[in-house]
């Protein structure tokens, strides 16, 4: 069963996309949904066995790398922690495939994207049932280069071009960290097996290393190299930049990539490797530190943002930076509880976004819609469920999850914590303002779009729609129905086992009344407060933007990352490759090179061509005349 979960969405890629020509558009879209959604029932399956029956198993599906102390099995584990992200990972995949039916349903290369979605899940799948840092690894960069092929899939627009080589440059540069981190792991240990590892972490302690002219105890160095690959995949600040310019792939794929796969192996990461980040005091403090900061700074960038997408986008990179900072405070299962309530309301968001856009002919600015609350009704209600599962509204998903973050981060005795706290609560209510005006200016005020006409808009189609009411469904219940399991303080430790390890216990307390009850009413009344700032008193956004106008620009900027980043690398290294084409190829290696002999050996042609006159007087001269050299050097000598 565990071998078709995994295998299945490989089978499906496969097919698709080598004989998606031949068996054809409408087959591959059945043949894809169809391998991917049996994946799904089966992790479902796996899921209640382990919840029920305490199911566990690893199974060696071959021997890998067997080379001097390395070996490497390529291996299926199961577990509490991969069963969840087995669910999360193949039910959101399911869904987007189902979804793409109808949203891709014009485009000529439709097999071919199919067979992308499809390889991309295997290769998440693969990067969550490793027993071993190396098959990690290997998934993680199949996942790397499957998004690559996505964000790029409408290759003929230049922007989205540029979005997939970032993305894959910039996540290069965090995987980069996480190698390190496994050779260092090597290095020390002779092996890359998870359990081999977490094992004989212990033993590592007090064990220190010179790295790059600095001294570190080495554990600080893994955790610290492993994070760096973390914040790459899951788009944390300073290494966050390529996840927004990802919106120019098609929708389907942003839901994919942001709610339930990518960006969350970064908090998978951290979480599998809880044995290791329980000794460093110093690695949780930075995976806080920079989580917190995160979820303030994409908070604060998605209030100016216009297009719909991006909003979302740093909607997501907001709440990513909950679940680490989470992870920073060792509540690790309250991580894996917001990463799994938020791949439903996430992906809910980000499909009902692609409905909005589908029904207005691929307008993303949302200053270009309004008034169509009545014209798309169905999307509307789906909407507005993620949005308040998002913003944490009393008694959805996000509520239970979110404050569960906020009130371990408040009671956790960590030199960050409160400040983890603090920001989570004022991350919170920035979300709701964002998320609301998001709300309001799509689908109430004027009807702004000067390109349609109103009365030709209307929702999508039913293959569109039946992933909205599956994953609504998730966004109200799955807070509620699974926060006993994930962070109840008797049946969490029961459900995760040894999966996630702890090396002091949660603390138990509960925060004062007044803490509980500040983020659901802070977040309540933002409700109205959105409402009469947007809609009926929007002047007065105008007159703040107006007598901040500075900051404005900063946050529209994004904070000048991008810029600052094109400055410092990206200009700086054309410069200097323009530098080494014009000065060292052109002149120095064209000028003396391959270029140089070749055209030393033509002139000298041209001048050994003159010598074939065709006289046979003016080739015995010559002849004679060499003799007579030769015999006057022998003479001489």
């Amino acid at each position: 069963m565990e071998i078709l979960v995994v295998f299945l969405p490989l089978i499906a890629a496969i097919l698709s996309g080598f004989f998606g020509n031949k068996i054809g558009n409408k087959f591959s879209e059945i043949l894809t949904s169809l391998f991917v959604s049996i994946s799904a029932i089966l992790s479902i399956y796996i899921f209640y066995d382990v919840i029920i029956n305490n199911y566990n198993s690893n199974i060696i599906i071959s021997s890998w790398i067997s080379s001097g102390t390395l070996d490497v099995n390529w291996s299926i584990k199961i577990d509490p922690l991969s069963s969840v992200m087995l669910v999360v990972v193949t039910f959101i995949s399911s869904l987007v495939h189902i979804y793409s039916i109808g949203y891709m349903q014009h485009d000529p290369h439709k097999p071919r994207f199919m067979s992308y979605l499809s390889l991309f899940t295997f290769s998440m799948l693969v990067l969550v049932t490793s027993d071993n840092f190396l098959q990690l690894f290997f998934g993680w960069e199949g996942v790397g280069v499957c998004s690559y092929f996505l964000i790029g899939f409408w290759f003929k627009k230049k922007s989205a071009n540029n979005a997939a080589i970032k993305a894959f440059i910039v996540n290069r540069v965090g995987d980069f960290g996480l190698a390190l981190g496994i050779f260092l792991i090597f290095y020390y240990f002779g092996t890359v097996n998870y359990n081999e590892v977490f094992n004989l972490i212990p033993s590592l302690v007090s064990e220190k290393i010179n790295f790059l002219g600095f001294n570190f105890i080495a554990i600080d160095l893994i955790c610290i190299l492993l994070f760096i690959g973390a914040m790459g995949k899951s788009a944390q600040i300073f290494l966050h930049t390529w996840l927004p310019d990802a919106m120019e792939g098609p929708t389907p794929v942003s839901a994919l990539i942001h709610a339930a796969t990518m960006v969350t192996a970064g908090v998978f990461l951290i979480v599998r490797c809880s044995p290791i980040y329980e000794l460093s005091p110093l690695g949780l403090e930075i995976v806080t530190f920079i989580g917190m900061s995160t979820a303030f700074f994409a908070a604060t960038v998605a209030l100016v943002q216009n297009d719909i997408k991006k909003i979302i986008a740093y909607s997501t990179c907001s709440q990513l930076g909950y679940m680490f900072f989470a992870a920073g405070v060792g509540a690790y299962n309250v991580a894996m509880f917001h990463l799994f309530t938020h791949a439903f309301f996430k992906a809910l968001l980000f499909l009902g976004a692609g409905s909005v856009i589908h029904s207005f002919k691929d307008e993303q600015d949302i200053k270009n819609m309004g008034g169509v609350w009545k014209k798309l009704p169905f999307t509307y209600i789906m909407m507005i469920i993620g949005t308040l599962a998002l913003t944490g509204f009393p008694f959805l998903s996000g509520f239970y999850s979110k404050d569960a973050i906020i009130e371990f981060a408040y009671l956790e005795k960590g030199s960050l914590s409160n400040y983890a706290a603090a920001i989570g609560i004022i991350t919170a209510i920035l979300t709701s303002i964002y998320s609301w005006r998001l709300i309001f200016l799509t689908f109430h005020g004027n009807f702004n779009n000067k390109k349609l006409n109103i009365n030709d808009l209307h929702d999508s189609s039913l293959v569109m729609l039946i992933p909205l009411i599956l994953l609504s469904i998730g966004a109200i219940f799955s807070g509620m129905f699974f926060k006993e399991l994930f962070i109840g303080s008797e049946s969490s430790k029961l459900f995760w086992k040894d999966s996630i390890i702890f090396l002091e216990p949660l603390s138990t307390d509960h925060p004062p009344i007044w803490f509980l009850i500040l983020t659901p009413s802070l977040i309540t009344i933002s409700i109205p407060l959105s409402y009469f700032l947007f809609l009926k008193k929007h002047f007065i956004i105008d007159q703040i933007v107006k007598t901040n106008y500075p900051i404005y620009i900063f946050l529209k900027k994004k904070w000048y990352f991008d810029e600052l980043y094109d400055f410092i690398f990206v200009k700086s290294i054309k410069n200097l490759g323009n530098f080494l084409w014009r000065k060292i190829d052109n002149l120095i290696i064209d000028r003396f090179g391959p270029d140089g002999i070749s055209n030393i050996v033509k002139k000298c042609s041209l001048y050994a061509v003159k010598f074939q006159s065709g006289f046979i007087y003016q080739y015995a001269f010559i002849m004679l005349l060499g003799f007579s050299l030769l015999l006057t050097f022998l003479i001489i000598k």
